[in-house]
């Protein structure tokens, strides 16, 4: 019996944990929940990569679809002797890509070049609304800015709107950067010089003169300068 006690004892005694067990065990129960909480986190990052490169590929593919489609626009155009005609042909995949492509790069660069066809194709007011909205999309630009605005101010002096013209010209006489400056002054002593105010019309082309040396309007300006004396 009292062998049998001992064994007991001895039997209840090995099947107690003793420290290191029980540590090792509470640490692989921490390992298997850390593990699944990583799994967790690496399938929420492969998703993450999985959506993004999805995103990512459509933004691609939408890029170069309004590439492709003003590509064959512009080169479409290219055929045509007769401006109005030209602009006839490609006037509705313009439309197109402006509806459905007009966050891609191409789809902005396309305002620009559309505005430039309608102009030349003597629907000014078609060019203004695009030169406009290109203006809003290239803003904070400081040089397609300025290039826009002359464009603007080219369309409203074939509109006539001398007001309107000299107020884009303006502001690039006022802008950050060089561009276009001398053209925005020549174009603003042409329009001053028309409406009479020949003093205003002089300073603007003395400015030329003096800013702008290797302006290709610097001989024009230096004639004009010697007429008003």
């Amino acid at each position: 019996m009292a062998d049998q006690k001992v064994s007991n004892e001895r039997k209840k005694e090995l099947e107690k944990l003793d420290f290191f067990q029980e540590n090792l065990i509470k640490g692989m129960v921490v390992l298997k929940e850390q593990r699944n909480l990583f799994f967790m986190g690496l399938g929420v990052v492969l998703l993450v990569i999985i959506v993004f490169s999805a995103v990512m590929l459509s933004i691609q593919k939408s890029e170069d679809t309004a590439a492709l489609k003003v590509s064959r626009a512009m080169a479409k155009y290219a055929g045509f002797e007769d401006p109005y005609k030209g602009y006839l042909e490609v006037k509705d995949t313009f439309e197109t890509v402006f509806k459905e492509y007009s966050n891609t790069h191409a789809g902005k660069q396309a305002r620009l070049k559309f505005a430039k066809i309608s102009y030349d194709a003597s629907k000014f007011d078609e060019s203004l609304i695009h030169y406009k909205e290109a203006l809003a999309i290239f803003q904070g630009q400081a040089l397609m800015t300025n290039f826009i605005l002359a464009s603007l101010g080219h369309v409203s002096l074939s509109k006539k709107d001398f007001g309107g013209a000299a107020q884009y010209f303006q502001q690039i006489k006022e802008s950050e950067t060089n561009l276009l400056k001398d053209e925005a002054g020549f174009a603003l002593a042409m329009i001053s010089k028309n409406s009479g105010n020949i003093a205003e019309s002089k300073k603007m082309y003395e400015t030329i003169v003096s800013d702008h040396q290797n302006s290709i309007y610097l001989p024009i300006a230096k004639g004009q300068i010697d007429m008003i004396r």
